[in-house]
């Protein structure tokens, strides 16, 4: 049985049927968390006496770990983009830990930032060291995915695009909100993992709304791919990609064509003209929500919610 945790600047709690109960443990970060499970399991069949509601909630994935994301996973959104789901590859990309912001924290568009884009994305949490060389298979899987976790894998498209590279644009300050729970599963309950609906609304229209099992490449996959190169330790945050229904849309085949033969300055010059006329970009005052769960909500990852903020310029 699952169990969620959620995290303030001074505590950890796990969720019971009766409120809140505060886990007796001194980590501070979600690694230390995730080694002190018998804390977690007291609390969580304790008499919860805490309102959630009451409560000032943080990220529940610390920033001490490494956050790796997968490029394009969703065979919807690759469809949208006039791609092939057969001919994606798995590849990843990294984002800095410093990303990270809480379920209920504005999104801060930073002042040159004109395309601020939105990704549902479910988070999945390293539990244990991954050394390279490790193999990973669908028997051991749970084993190494200690958490999942509601994201948002924030996107400033007008510095993606142009440097052909993600790490700036996918940066900056609270481009990753998480939260608002980090929820334990059992070997059983990830095996539903595919029964995971995420959804996504921007002032309480529907963006987003689709299931994980239409994703190209599975946790086991990718897990087992990065294990080939890239030492995975416990609190690490895996981004496993996004659903159709983002804000950037690839143009007709016979656009993109066309523009194809265009100057790469002119390109993106008309590129960047058109996309600043689509009003699904975010803007100041935007609200946010994101949920992930199982219809039948016997999994429920929680609901983020969070409000779109311009960075006012120095001294203003």
């Amino acid at each position: 049985m699952s169990t969620s945790v959620v995290r303030t600047a001074d505590a950890w709690w796990a969720l019971t049927p009766t409120g809140a109960a505060r886990i007796a443990t001194d980590a501070t970060t979600t690694a230390e968390l995730l080694a002190d499970r018998e804390a977690i399991a007291a609390a969580a069949t304790s008499s919860g006496s805490v309102d959630v509601a009451d409560l000032a909630l943080v990220s529940p994935v610390t920033r001490s770990g490494r956050v790796v994301a997968q490029m394009t996973n969703f065979a919807s959104h690759v469809k949208d983009t006039n791609g092939t789901p057969e001919s994606v590859p798995l590849t990843f990309f990294r984002k800095a830990s410093g990303s990270i912001s809480g379920p209920l924290d504005d999104l801060i568009r930073p002042e040159h930032v004109r395309l601020l884009d939105y990704e549902a994305e479910i988070g999945l949490v390293i539990g244990r060291e991954m050394p390279v060389g490790t193999k990973i298979t669908d028997d051991n899987l749970s084993d190494y995915i200690a958490a999942l976790v509601v994201t948002n894998d924030l996107s400033a498209r007008d510095v993606q695009l142009p440097q052909t590279q993600f790490y700036e644009a996918k940066s900056y300050p609270t481009f990753t909100p998480v939260g608002p729970a980090l929820v334990l599963l059992d070997a059983e309950e990830l095996k539903r993992f595919t029964d995971l609906r995420l959804r996504l609304w921007v002032n309480g229209e529907l963006r987003q709304n689709m299931t994980a099992a239409d994703m190209i490449y599975q946790p086991v996959e990718a897990l087992r791919s990065l294990s080939r190169f890239q030492r995975l330790d416990p609190g690490d945050l895996i981004l496993t990609g996004t659903p159709v229904g983002t804000a950037l849309s690839a143009p007709p085949k016979l656009v993109h064509l066309l523009a194809s033969l265009l100057p790469e300055r002119i390109k993106w010059q008309l590129f960047f003209t058109g996309q600043a006329k689509n009003p699904k970009y975010l803007k100041h005052g935007d609200v946010v929500e994101v949920t992930v769960g199982t219809d039948d909500g016997a999994i429920d990852l929680g609901r983020q919610h969070t409000v779109v903020r311009d960075r006012l310029p120095e001294g203003s």
